[in-house]
């Protein structure tokens, strides 16, 4: 079951390249796949070079206000200062979200 805005996965602070925020609306089905299609994302291209926060909107609407997040789950990637760039859905189309999010291929 999903846990509300749960913390930054521990990585090594100078290893997190990468900052994911993942919009959720509670522990659905959905969210949940997300999640964890997007950890596996992340481990599969990014090892030990990101953090993950878990935003649910239902507890939080002003961060997904600040976003500009219509749509739910959706991430957003956001890499030393560069634009936000975005994926919605259960992240499932690994190809998708690498290129959404301009993630660099394993």
């Amino acid at each position: 079951m999903l846990q509300k805005r749960k913390p930054p996965l521990p990585t090594p602070p100078s290893a997190q390249d990468w900052d994911l925020r993942l919009y959720v609306a509670g522990p659905t089905p959905r969210s949940i796949a997300a999640f964890s299609n997007l950890k596996r994302i992340c481990e599969e291209h990014l090892a030990g070079r990101y953090r993950i926060e878990l935003v649910d909107v239902l507890e939080d609407p002003r961060l997904a206000r600040r976003d500009r997040v219509f749509a739910i789950p959706t991430v957003i990637c956001e890499r030393r200062g560069v634009a936000k760039k975005s994926a919605t859905g259960d992240l499932s189309d690994t190809e998708r979200v690498l290129a959404a999010l301009n993630l660099p291929r394993a």
